[in-house]
C-alpha cells in the first residue's frame, strides 16, 4: 500500500522525536511518503493532491483536529467518492482530538499508531457521514467557498469562544481546557444578544426556530471533551446518520448555569433540555440565519463572521480505517 503521512510539526503532544518513531513504525508496513506542513492550507492541499494521484490509497494525519479537518477538505475538493478515493487514517497529535476519539480510537499518539496497524492488518475500516457548509445562495454569503467539517460547526457563542481562544494561542498561549472555560465565561460576559437571540433555522417542510442565541450543529456524539470527560450536546448524533442540531433560546446567568450543568453532566443517554432547548435530530438540509453577523467555527477553527449558513448532511462521504 502507497500511502501520504501529513505530519502537522505543531501538534501540541508529540514530540519530534515521537514523531520519528511513529513514522518509523508505519514505513514499516506501508511505502510511505511523509511530508510536514509549512503553512495553514498546507494539509488540504496536500490532501487534494492525494486525491488526484492515481495511487495513493491511503492519507494518515498526525496531528490535531484541524490537521484533520485540513486533509478531508483537500480529498473532498471535488466532491465525496469513498469507493475511488483515499482512505482517512488519524493518529492524534492535538489537544482534544474530537474525531479521532468519536472513532473509537486511543487518545494517546503510539496507542492509535499500533491500532491503526492492527486495522490494515485486518482490513478494519467503515464509510462515515460528514457536515458541508457553504454560503446560502440569494444571502450575502452566498459567495463564500464550501467547506466540510467531521464532528461539529457553531454559529454564535460556542465560535464566539473558539476565536477567543485563537487569539491568545497566537499570542503563544497553549490550547488548554481551563483556557477555553476562561474564554467562555468571557464571551458569556459581552455577549450582547443572550437574551433574545438573532438565529432562525429553517428547514424543508418545518416551521422555522426563531431567536437561538446558540447554535450547535454535531455531525457525531460526544460533541467535545473536557479531558477524558465527553461531552453530548446532541447525544443521538452519529457518523451514520444527518446533522443533529442543539440551539438554546435563553442564555440569562440562570439558563447558562442549568444547561452548563446539563452540558457537564450529561450521558449518551441525555444532553441539555428544557423550555429554552431545543434538539433535532438526522437534518439532511438546513439553514442558520442571523439578523446580525455572527462568528462560525467548523471542527474548532474559527471562521470569521457569517449572517446565513447551508448544512447539508452527506451520508457515506469518507472512507476511514479504525
Amino acid at each position: 500500500m502507497r500511502a501520504l503521512l501529513v505530519v502537522n510539526p505543531a501538534a501540541t503532544t508529540t514530540s519530534a522525536r515521537t514523531r520519528d518513531v511513529l513514522i518509523h513504525a508505519l514505513a514499516s508496513e506501508m511505502k510511505l511518503e511523509a511530508v510536514t506542513t509549512e503553512y495553514r492550507g498546507h494539509a488540504r492541499d496536500l490532501g487534494r493532491q492525494a486525491a488526484e494521484s492515481k495511487d495513493i490509497e491511503l492519507v494518515v494525519a498526525l496531528g490535531g483536529d484541524g490537521t484533520v479537518n485540513e486533509v478531508v477538505n483537500g480529498l473532498l475538493h471535488n466532491g465525496p467518492d469513498p469507493d475511488r478515493l483515499p482512505g482517512l487514517a488519524v493518529v492524534p497529535g492535538g489537544s482534544t482530538n474530537v474525531f479521532a476519539r468519536a472513532l473509537g480510537l486511543p487518545n494517546d499518539a503510539v496507542e492509535a499508531t499500533g491500532a491503526l496497524l492492527d486495522a490494515l492488518r485486518e482490513g478494519r475500516e467503515r464509510t462515515v457521514g460528514l457536515g458541508l457548509a457553504a454560503g446560502t445562495p440569494g444571502s450575502e454569503d452566498e459567495g463564500v467557498p464550501s467547506r466540510w467539517f467531521t464532528f461539529n460547526a457553531g454559529l454564535g457563542f460556542d465560535a464566539g469562544v473558539v476565536g477567543r481562544v485563537e487569539q491568545h494561542r497566537e499570542r503563544g498561549k497553549r490550547s488548554t481546557h481551563s483556557l477555553y472555560l476562561r474564554q467562555a465565561m468571557r464571551q458569556f460576559f459581552g455577549e450582547t444578544h443572550r437574551r433574545r437571540g438573532t438565529i432562525t433555522l429553517e428547514r424543508p417542510g418545518s416551521d422555522p426556530v426563531t431567536d437561538l442565541v446558540l447554535s450547535i450543529v454535531c455531525n457525531t456524539s460526544p460533541w467535545t471533551y473536557l479531558g477524558n470527560r465527553p461531552v453530548y450536546a446532541s447525544p443521538k448524533a452519529s457518523f451514520d446518520t444527518g446533522l443533529d442540531v442543539l440551539g438554546l433560546s435563553r442564555m440569562s446567568t440562570t439558563a447558562v448555569a442549568r444547561y452548563g450543568t446539563q452540558l457537564l453532566t450529561s450521558s449518551p443517554e441525555r444532553g441539555p433540555h428544557g423550555k429554552h432547548a431545543v434538539s433535532l435530530h438526522d437534518l439532511t438540509d438546513f439553514t442558520l440565519h442571523s439578523k446580525v453577523p455572527l462568528p462560525l467555527q467548523m471542527d474548532g477553527d474559527h471562521l470569521g463572521l457569517r449572517t446565513s449558513v447551508a448544512f447539508t448532511g452527506v451520508r457515506r462521504a469518507l472512507r476511514v480505517i479504525v
